[in-house]
């Protein structure tokens, strides 16, 4: 994928996740499978039936939904029992662009600051105001290219 379709591509993914963000969902303490259930007025016995599962086997699903060890599929199977359809996502808490340029600075702040202190050492110091310009131009060199080695801690 060249570097104006990653763009595309993100911006498309963003205009997505945007209203996932806003809504802020915020699963309910005693979880979502739960919740449902008793909102539809149906019993642990009705959905386990509905599942092909144990009676026994619901607040099993129920506590695992809330501690987060159940499995997708386990989710996916209570939705379609109780008629709901699963929607699982990752939400970024800002958007995509704004967590690449942070992660531009934040990459970029450490060889300004290595390359500030070479330069000191050889009694060559620079300005404040020509390293942020140096800053900014690699960042918007990192921004332009690949984003392959953004992620990188080297």
């Amino acid at each position: 994928m060249n570097k104006n379709q990653a763009s595309l591509a993100r911006k498309q993914l963003e205009r997505r996740l945007a209203p996932l963000r806003e809504a802020g969902v915020v699963a309910p303490p005693r979880g979502w499978i739960k919740a449902i259930r008793e909102a539809l007025g149906m019993t642990a016995r009705q959905l386990a039936a509905r599942m092909d599962a144990s009676p026994s086997r619901i607040p099993v699903i129920e506590k695992a939904e809330v501690t987060g060890a159940t499995t997708i599929k386990t989710l996916r199977e209570a939705a379609e029992a109780m008629n709901c359809t699963f929607v699982y996502a990752f939400v970024p808490a800002k958007p995509l662009d704004d967590i690449l340029r942070e992660r531009a600075i934040q990459k970029t702040r450490k060889d300004i600051a290595r390359l500030d202190h070479t330069m000191r050492l050889e009694n060559q110091a620079l300005l404040k105001a020509d390293l942020d310009d140096e800053q900014r131009r690699m960042i918007e060199l990192i921004l332009s290219g690949s984003l392959k080695g953004l992620w990188e801690d080297k």
